[in-house]
């Protein structure tokens, strides 16, 4: 790929990722963001050319996807995924982009409760209809969790996810997946990978390989789905959110964040990150 490549969402976890290890490579990649922040600026330093814009803005992504080769598609949790895709798919076709590389999730599906997971499934099948190269990754539930639900006072995880398991993957490894995918996209053209981490897991597993990483005890508290949704409403998130982490919850305990296999191996020559490298990685976050 010698084009420029267009990451969006390139502030976020995987965005952020995947362009440090594009510029890495000597890539010349174009990031896109929704604001001029100090995330911004680290990636402007590191090489990148930094375009401000929505996902949903027909004429800002018609001018950010000039002269663009491929595209790292990212849009969070919100309502416009559909827009956002049918907007990408315009302007992609317009510029004559050659391959587009789609963030879904494991839990994208037709018949999904979670009205995220539905739109992430009618996102894939929108994309489809573009003419050049098309891949989708559908990975299982982020190491990064293991941040975002932590209970600092009590050194707790509480969620509801009763016993099941899943092999958390890291936004670092994500990263290196995008980039060996965009380039060389047309060698992955028409894929759907689900991706995983290191080892599958249950949270009592997890809690305690956090113990031994952080040197004081972690505990993993199961609560009801109920008591997660009540939870996430008090903590002050978006209804919408509050929605999709409530059926999250559901599909996790039903297995459908269970797996493993070896396609991030394959992909980028190393293995995933574990639940202790991340955790000892991002020991800083817990102390």
């Amino acid at each position: 790929m010698s084009r420029k490549i267009l990451v969006t969402a390139a502030a976020g976890r995987t965005g952020s990722q995947a362009t440090m290890r594009l510029l890495e490579q000597g890539r010349s990649v174009r990031a896109l963001v929704r604001r001029l922040d100090e995330r911004a600026d680290k990636l402007s330093v590191r090489g990148a050319e930094i375009a401000v814009g929505d996902l949903t803005d027909l004429s800002a992504m018609s001018k950010a996807t000039r002269d663009v080769g491929a595209v790292y598609f990212n849009y969070p949790i919100l309502p416009n995924l559909l827009e956002a895709a049918t907007v990408m798919l315009q302007v992609a076709t317009e510029n004559k982009i050659e391959a587009i590389v789609n963030m879904s999730q494991i839990s994208a599906r037709r018949d999904a409760g979670s009205h995220a997971s539905r739109k992430d499934w009618l996102c894939e099948r929108t994309l489809d209809h573009f003419a050049g190269s098309v891949v989708h990754l559908r990975p299982t539930m982020f190491a990064e969790w293991l941040t975002r639900f932590w209970d600092r006072e009590r050194s707790e995880l509480r969620l509801a996810f009763s016993g099941a398991r899943h092999a958390p993957i890291a936004a670092e490894d994500l990263g290196r997946v995008i980039s060996a995918i965009l380039i060389d996209p047309n060698a992955h053209a028409g894929k759907t990978y689900e991706l995983f981490g290191k080892m599958e897991m249950d949270h009592y597993e997890i809690a305690a390989a956090m113990t031994r990483v952080l040197g004081r005890r972690v505990t993993y508290v199961p609560i009801e789905v109920d008591q997660f949704r009540t939870e996430q409403i008090e903590k002050g998130f978006n209804p919408y959110l509050v929605q999709h982490l409530t059926n999250v919850a559901i599909d996790y305990q039903n297995g459908i964040f269970s797996g493993t296999n070896e396609v991030v191996r394959t992909l980028t020559s190393a293995d995933p990150l574990g639940v202790e490298d991340f955790i000892a990685r991002n020991r800083e976050f817990y102390e």
